[in-house]
């Protein structure tokens, strides 16, 4: 099978983030992980024009934890988007299944109630082999991904509002 990055992206097809505002929260389950695509949200962020004061990091316990942290982001602070990285390994029981349904339908429901871009970053795999390859690794970091989606639907909502 031939190794792809999944991160690889057009960056003139990416609006500029000059002055948009980010919220990240981050998982401290598996830090290894989430480091790595927190070090790449934050760089794409950066590498598109979002000042480093425009950049608010909060980290929580767990995965299952990140909608309630995306929620006292955007409840407390003037932030346009927030993105919700975190990391999710298969185990032997059934506690996979219901975190990432969880954490899946938590960051929906959030992005819904404040009518802002919620992000879910949050890998989802079958062992820790594959969370290494999407943070960073041989398939590209899903924090970039993240970062990238969070700028496109933070202009899709400003290109909407100022229209009406």
């Amino acid at each position: 099978m031939a190794t792809i990055n999944l991160s690889a992206y057009d960056s003139a097809k990416v609006p500029s983030a000059k002055d948009m505002k980010f919220g990240i929260v981050v998982s401290e389950w598996n830090a290894e992980i989430t480091a790595n695509l927190l070090k790449g949200a934050q760089n794409t962020l950066l590498k598109h024009g979002t000042k480093e004061e425009n950049i608010t990091v909060k980290h929580v316990p767990g995965s299952f934890e990140l909608p309630l942290g995306a929620q006292f982001l955007l409840e407390y602070t003037n932030i346009d988007a927030v993105i919700c990285l975190g990391c999710v390994i298969q185990g032997e029981t059934k506690h996979f299944d219901f975190v990432c349904e969880g954490v899946s339908q938590g960051i929906k429901d959030v992005a819904l109630k404040y009518n802002k871009p919620v992000i879910f970053g949050v890998l989802t795999d079958n062992n820790i082999g594959q969370s290494q390859s999407r943070s960073g690794g041989k398939h590209g970091n899903k924090g970039d991904e993240a970062a990238v989606s969070a700028i496109k639907m933070v202009a899709v909502q400003k290109e909407i509002r100022s229209s009406n």
